[in-house]
């Protein structure tokens, strides 16, 4: 089990070095019950941390019971608490038919009106229930893509929410989000599930509802840049680390935090993005 301490240590090593977590705050993993959340909610457990996991069931069929099946069962194995959230009660519907109201009245995809429920319910969420910290299971596979599209999209300006610890402005409104996993590649956390033995109690394959995803097309474009440049992922990355000082300098500003007039969360406008997307569907 040597690839599995080392993976391990790993995992640690970026916990320790970017200050994500202490062991007297009380933890959330926002779960999904795929590898990586899986694989970051093991690790902190076992490292001592007072950890919960968190999953929104989505009510997206057979996937979601797969998924919430699983999870159930890896947590009463290994004794950790699982809070399980169900979208009717938050927002009175799948999301699946959230979507299909949205996408009737605006070209707006799958995965953007997702994140954007999903990120709202889980800050909600770990906020009412004491969390300190919300660990994502966001990888480096993720980080570059995500560096990628950014840059394709023209938005700069949201670098500055990204890297190991997200977010810059403090508030009690806001529940940090720290990734663990950050340093670690899609290969390298399928390893270690498969070498722990839970390759038949996680589901791999992507979310059904992603094709057409834009992430997806970033995706297979830096998948066949590696082929030719092994280290392309890795250098996005490093060279949005360096960055980061100079980009919250350049776009970041306390100023611009307000709490929406319609929820009262936390929100960079008057209208939170979660609550503009709920608009669209009842005009």
């Amino acid at each position: 089990m040597q690839y599995v301490k080392e993976f391990e240590a790993k995992v640690r090593k970026t916990i320790k070095e970017y200050a994500l977590c202490s062991r007297n705050e009380k933890i959330f993993v926002a779960c999904s019950g795929g590898k990586d959340s899986t694989a970051a909610l093991y690790i902190l457990k076992k490292a001592g941390y007072d950890v919960e996991g968190m999953m929104i069931d989505l009510k997206m069929g057979d996937w979601s019971q797969r998924n919430l099946g699983n999870l159930k069962g890896f947590c009463d194995r290994n004794k950790i608490k699982l809070n399980i959230i169900d979208i009717r009660k938050e927002h009175g519907s799948s999301i699946c038919f959230l979507r299909s109201g949205i996408q009737e009245r605006g070209r707006i995809g799958n995965c953007t009106i997702c994140g954007v429920v999903r990120r709202w319910i889980l800050n909600k969420k770990a906020r009412e229930l004491g969390a300190a910290k919300l660990v994502t299971g966001h990888n480096l596979d993720d980080e570059a893509e995500n560096v990628m599209m950014n840059l394709l999209k023209g938005k700069p300006e949201l670098f500055m929410n990204m890297g190991p610890k997200t977010g810059m402005i403090e508030d009690a409104g806001f529940v940090q989000r720290v990734k663990p996993l950050y340093f670690c590649t899609n290969a390298e956390i399928r390893k270690y599930t498969e070498e722990m033995g839970w390759d038949r109690e996680i589901v791999y394959e992507p979310c059904p509802c992603s094709v057409g995803a834009f992430r997806r097309d970033v995706r297979a474009m830096l998948s066949e840049l590696e082929k030719k440049c092994p280290k392309v992922k890795h250098n996005l990355v490093a060279k949005l680390i360096g960055m980061l000082p100079k980009i919250k300098e350049r776009y970041g500003s306390s100023s611009n935090l307000k709490y929406c007039r319609v929820c009262g969360e936390p929100s960079r406008n008057d209208i939170c993005r979660r609550c503009q997307l709920m608009k669209v569907m009842v005009r």
